[in-house]
């Protein structure tokens, strides 16, 4: 990333502190996929579900350089009422990679809990219930193939609180979770991801017409404008007076602060001091 000119902070128009080197970004992510899948876990294969949205395409792009295409396995897993242009553009991917593909169709799964079981589950309700099945397919795949499951929630998403607990979050690896989606915009631009992802509306495809700036209520380059400089300790009346809406920059605060819950592992009494991930580290936490 690269330092800000201080007068650029106090211009909201900016996206200068979004900006990055991506081709030092994608040369240092396929290195931390190397480093974590294949020296500290022994893993050389990488299992991800690709959505044809812009994450998981980056994603798969990253695992096709760190791995090679032969051994990056890629699901795609439509609901009954998943976008047919979602296949279509994960295909796309799988064309210009040559990564290995399967379509595993999730509508039976889900519906067979749902149908059997839920027959007054809401649109939200079954699209958490889709989340979390495709991740049981995933670990599933990852056991069948000896391969890792790849995360590809980025950093905007992971502060929105905007993923299915215990599913999009699931993964043990995610070279994305730092990056702000403006920045996957940036890396999915150099890594060549087609062009037809890269352009359109980004959406967790789980409800008809869904978009994800619509359940946000708030454009992306906006909210990634904010995000930035709130994390980085600026006080909502300083962005609102830099020129901010209050409305969004409430809207931003809101999403970050009523979801720390979600960015947290298990909460484990502790009742000694080797207390797992409260004391005790294994070495590759260190």
């Amino acid at each position: 990333m690269r330092l800000i000119d201080r007068r650029e902070q106090f211009n909201i128009d900016s996206d200068e502190a979004l900006r990055s080197d991506a081709e030092l970004v994608a040369r240092w992510l396929v290195a931390f996929l190397r480093d974590e899948c294949i020296r500290k876990r022994k893993m050389s294969r990488a299992i991800v579900g690709l959505s044809g949205g812009v994450d998981s395409a980056v994603t798969t792009y990253l695992c096709a350089r760190a791995f090679g295409p032969e051994n990056t396995f890629v699901f795609r897993m439509p609901y009954k009422i998943s976008s047919p242009a979602s296949l279509d553009h994960a295909k796309l991917v799988v064309d210009d990679l040559g990564v290995i593909d399967r379509i595993i169709e999730i509508t039976d799964m889900v519906d067979g809990y749902v149908l059997s079981a839920e027959k007054d589950a809401g649109e939200t309700r079954i699209g958490n219930v889709c989340a979390r099945c495709r991740m049981t397919i995933l670990f599933d795949q990852s056991h069948k193939h000896g391969g890792l499951p790849i995360g590809t929630g980025n950093k905007t998403e992971r502060l929105f609180g905007y993923f299915t607990w215990h599913a999009d979050d699931a993964p043990p690896i995610n070279p994305l979770g730092d990056l702000f989606k403006s920045q996957v915009y940036q890396l999915a631009d150099y890594l060549g991801v087609p062009k037809e992802i890269i352009d359109k509306a980004p959406t967790a495809d789980l409800i008809k017409n869904q978009t994800d700036e619509g359940d946000w209520g708030i454009t992306i380059d906006k909210a990634d404008r904010i995000l930035v400089r709130l994390i980085d300790g600026w006080p909502s009346e300083k962005l609102v007076e830099m020129g901010f809406p209050t409305e969004d920059v409430e809207n931003v605060r809101r999403k970050v602060g009523g979801t720390h819950w979600k960015r947290k592992l298990p909460t484990v009494a502790m009742l000694s001091d080797t207390a797992i991930g409260e004391y005790y580290l294994r070495p590759v936490d260190y």
